[in-house]
């Protein structure tokens, strides 16, 4: 009993939390509040964000104030085609001591920090966007053959202009799964402009409070992945999952007319996180469906590949995952019977 009033507590605490690291953020940040929620809810998850969105909606302005808010270190990186491997990761450089003798030292990159804002992230090629995929699943780097540990917590937010614009390179499946959340960041509406545009040209900057430290976001993290999914909620997990999947017998039609290849199991470990942080930022200590449905299309947009048929319907990634929503029903719960 003691236990459950602990966790109680906690959920209390949590919510006030979320609501001060609003506040601060709306300080500097107009709108956007579904953006702030999801790249919260990965922060508090340990998962990684995808920001998309055209250039000038405040993407890396958001970010850097996030780790202003946060007691954390905070680096940044802007992708640029020249980008090398080792401008990321870090280099191993040789280096003379005062005996004489000649050693090898290992000079670390932007990537040991806290959160690291990779900016403009497909304007680099490939080659070096593949440079993070070690450091985002396993928080690790290897250079020759020394592992080093990154720093905890560590968070990777990019940002990426959309894929039509000229100078930009598509992010490989490998690497685009890797985040949790894909986030459409989109133009803020006419009163929220207007605000923007009020505020713009003031020279008073808003003074932002620091809310965690690292440990703090360290004992969150541990303590929202106690919130309680219950069998119901895994198994409508894992048929929206599967249901992605032309080749899967239970995907709906148009599933299979629309889309070349689906989710993997990763999105639904995602999706069951996601809902786990939107039940703590509730102060709820379960996950309900409706948290599930909630993660469903930043959690899905980037995990589902879609074909010609699509293009030529006029239909996006978001619409599909919508209609998949409304087309998977709710678990049945069991009927008590009496024995």
């Amino acid at each position: 009993m003691a236990d459950q009033r602990d966790f109680d507590e906690f959920l209390d605490k949590f919510r006030r939390h979320r609501e001060l690291m609003h506040e601060e953020l709306h300080k500097v940040i107009i709108g956007q509040d579904a953006v702030i929620e999801q790249i919260l809810a990965a922060i508090f998850t340990g998962g990684h964000c995808l920001l998309v969105g055209v250039p000038g909606l405040a993407k890396t302005l958001l970010v850097s104030t996030i780790a202003r808010i946060l007691d954390v270190q905070f680096k940044r990186i802007q992708f640029t085609p020249d980008l090398m491997p080792s401008d990321i990761t870090g280099t191993t450089v040789l280096d003379e001591t005062e005996s004489g003798k000649r050693e090898f030292r290992f000079v670390n990159g932007p990537v040991f920090t806290n959160i690291l804002l990779a900016d403009e992230i497909n304007r680099t090629p490939p080659k070096t966007q593949a440079a993070l995929l070690q450091a985002m699943q396993e928080h690790e780097v290897t250079i020759g053959q020394t592992t080093y540990p990154l720093p905890d917590p560590f968070f990777v937010i990019a940002t990426q202009n959309p894929i039509e614009q000229e100078g930009t390179y598509p992010l490989p499946e490998a690497q685009l799964d890797r985040f949790m959340f894909n986030i459409k960041v989109d133009y803020p509406t006419f009163e929220e402009e207007e605000k923007i545009l009020t505020t713009a040209n003031t020279t008073d900057k808003p003074e932002i409070r620091k809310v965690l430290s690292a440990k703090a976001i360290q004992f969150l993290q541990r303590q929202v992945n106690q919130i309680e999914a219950s069998p119901l909620t895994v198994n409508y997990v894992a048929r929206l999952v599967r249901a992605t999947r032309p080749a899967d017998p239970a995907s709906p039609k148009f599933i299979k007319e629309l889309v070349d290849w689906g989710a993997g199991p990763r999105a639904g470990m995602f999706l069951i996180a996601g809902g786990k942080a939107m039940a703590a930022m509730d102060a709820r200590p379960s996950v309900s469906i409706n948290d599930i449905r909630k993660v469903a299309v930043p959690v899905l947009r980037h995990r589902l590949s879609t074909n010609f048929q699509t293009q030529a319907e006029g239909l996006k990634t978001e619409d599909i995952i919508q209609r998949l929503i409304a087309e998977i029903p709710e678990p049945a719960v069991p009927k008590y019977v009496k024995g």
